[in-house]
């Protein structure tokens, strides 16, 4: 079973990149700007399009679109245009480098980028980040983050170096049994628990072979491995490990309740509304909105429309929703 594939964005057919990069400069040049073209071209086209488009622009114009976007558009409307206009990777990487750098680090964006991601996305994400700020993702976060915490963070991105398993690889039975009572013991079957073991097999073992062993883990203790992490472990580890689990078993519920979250309560925390409709749309956001309305009776594109966005910022995310 692979992880859930359902895009609300796939790019154009017959695309023509030299001609939407014409567009979307008539759309910035002169008095004033058609946010709604500028809507329409880039929320319907695929991340590659949009590379196409930002490298036609550039040998048209001699000009940088992304600069261009910026000094057009403003405010959470163009940080929605911003996040479609980079690489996925290269987003992530600005994100987490953003949930670093000053005071505090927002532990809740790390493990929404890398508990949830599969061993290649995470591969990417780690030769970017060293490229972009010439400094290892791994030592960054160590001198952000303590405790189990770090160890779990730091071995997310250091195991896909170290032979991890993949999601090609395929699944081992025997050894799913065996990393399942080895959770077991760690966990239910002592007093106290080794959180180092939980660590070691949910960040080193693929997405594919972890649902094996929750499968077993179940079979030996009788509960599910939700119910041990939430009983057996506390603060930001939990929050981490459970993330995973979760994103093993449903990711787009998952993402879901982020979304919800992020509506919820006073004000709108828009930034990881942006991050989820935008990383998530070429992925599963068809799905994330199934879950959603299954979850929440009602449907994501209500919440949005309802909530606090409104504007170009408000038809932007509309539009990557699709329909409905």
């Amino acid at each position: 079973m692979s992880p859930i594939r359902e895009p609300t964005v796939v790019g154009v057919a017959n695309f023509n990149a030299a001609e939407d990069a014409a567009t979307l400069r008539g759309a910035m040049k002169g008095f004033g700007t058609d946010e709604q073209t500028i809507i329409d071209i880039l929320t319907s086209r695929s991340n590659v399009q949009r590379q196409a488009i930002s490298q036609a622009f550039t040998h048209e114009y001699g000009r940088d679109i992304i600069e261009d976007l910026k000094s057009e558009l403003g405010g959470h409307f163009e940080d929605v245009i911003i996040a479609l206009m980079l690489p996925p990777a290269e987003y992530l990487c600005r994100e987490l480098n953003n949930c670093m750098e000053g005071l505090g680090t927002d532990e809740q964006v790390l493990v929404e980028i890398l508990c949830t991601r599969t061993k290649p996305e995470i591969a990417e994400i780690v030769d970017t980040y060293e490229r972009l700020y010439n400094r290892p993702l791994a030592e960054h976060m160590c001198s952000e983050t303590s405790g189990d915490f770090r160890r779990l963070l730091t071995l997310i991105v250091t195991s896909v170096r170290q032979g991890a398993r993949d999601e090609e690889a395929g699944v081992d039975g025997a050894r799913a049994v065996e990393a399942a009572q080895q959770l077991y013991d760690a966990g239910e079957a002592k007093w106290g628990t080794d959180e180092e073991i939980f660590n070691k097999i949910l960040a080193h073992e693929s997405f594919a072979q972890l649902r094996l062993i929750f499968e077993e883990y179940k079979n030996i203790s009788g509960r599910t491995i939700e119910q041990a992490i939430k009983a057996e472990i506390d603060g930001e580890l939990k929050e981490a490990l459970s993330a995973i689990v979760e994103c093993v078993e449903n990711a787009p519920a998952w993402f879901a309740q982020r979304l919800r979250g992020s509506m919820q309560g006073a004000g709108t925390d828009d930034k990881v509304l942006v991050r989820v409709v935008a990383t998530r749309a070429e992925l599963d956001l068809g799905a994330i909105k199934r879950e959603y309305e299954r979850l929440y009776d009602k449907t994501l594109e209500s919440d949005i429309s309802q909530g606090e966005t409104s504007g170009d910022y408000k038809r932007a995310l509309v539009a990557l929703l699709g329909p409905a």
